[in-house]
């Protein structure tokens, strides 16, 4: 994810970064520009079509269906942005409850179990990471056996409640303060899964691929229509038109799996290590 300091206009303005979708849109946007040139060259110059023919009046219809196609665009980048808002809920979520479980188990079990929830906690957080991420790499240690087979944050998360179900019976923990516990336990299981329905639940296939078809089918009409009056200054126009749409729509699909490596995805990386770092302070202490 990249920080920034929104007040900086012109830093942002004039900075580009990974994240820009003009270096991505840039050799479309040529070919689109030259496309626009060719029309104009041959209404124009080659077949000398008068300003009067009917040509003009598609303009009508793009001006008809520009109101309902900045409706439907709004509602793509919202849409998306809900999906990237959520997850960023769910993750903070999953911290909160990470350190309240930490802070109430540090005064409920004997210093000998610490090494072990200390490790164990932050080890969800980071197996959820890559199981999103379709990434999962084992690490070396004694507490944990992993089947990177199987579902690996479900494995983490029932030997937690493993254990604390065997310092219940040890007597460690009472009925209480299980029961105090319970919610931060399950909460786990719980983000995983709402976490799991933003990966697995994309846009529909048929909304995408619309939008798609309707700004291609958008800005290849437009020439035919403002050729006759920006005679060759259509080019650059028209190139920046499609910059504009289609930006809309990189960017949405960018952020609607918020969980990635993209430039604009959640800090997930750095969730992780703050629940580490904050989960260690918690049983240091």
């Amino acid at each position: 994810m990249i920080y920034y300091n929104p007040r900086q206009w012109f830093s942002l303005i004039f900075r580009f970064n990974k994240a820009d979708t003009l270096r991505e849109l840039f050799p479309l946007m040529t070919c689109v520009s030259i496309y626009a040139g060719v029309v104009t060259f041959f209404l124009i110059d080659f077949f000398h079509i008068p300003e009067t023919t009917i040509l003009k009046k598609v303009i009508y219809v793009h001006q008809t269906i520009g109101f309902v196609f900045s409706l439907l665009l709004a509602f793509r980048i919202n849409s998306a942005y809900d999906r990237w808002w959520e997850g960023r809920k769910i993750w903070g979520s999953l911290t909160n409850s990470s350190r309240n479980l930490a802070i109430k188990l540090r005064h409920l079990i004997n210093e000998k179990e610490f090494a072990f929830f200390s490790y164990t906690i932050p080890l969800y957080a980071r197996t959820l990471r890559d199981h999103l991420r379709d990434t999962y790499s084992s690490e070396q240690q004694n507490f944990v056996a992993i089947d990177p087979h199987k579902h690996v944050p479900n494995q983490v998360a029932s030997e937690i409640i493993k254990q604390i179900y065997r310092l219940n019976r040890e007597g460690q923990i009472n009925p209480e303060q299980l029961v105090s516990i319970t919610a931060e336990i399950t909460s786990f299981t719980d983000v995983c899964g709402a976490c799991e329905r933003i990966k697995k639940t994309p846009i529909p296939f048929s909304y995408s691929v619309f939008i798609k078809k309707f700004i291609f089918t958008y800005i290849m009409t437009l020439p035919f229509t403002w050729a006759f009056d920006l005679k060759y200054f259509i080019m650059p126009i028209i190139g920046f038109i499609l910059f504009v749409f289609a930006s809309i729509e990189l960017i949405a699909e960018e952020i609607e799996d918020p969980f990635g490596y993209d430039a604009n995805d959640l800090p997930v990386d750095n969730i992780c290590e703050n629940i580490e770092k904050h989960i260690g302070e918690i049983f240091s202490t």
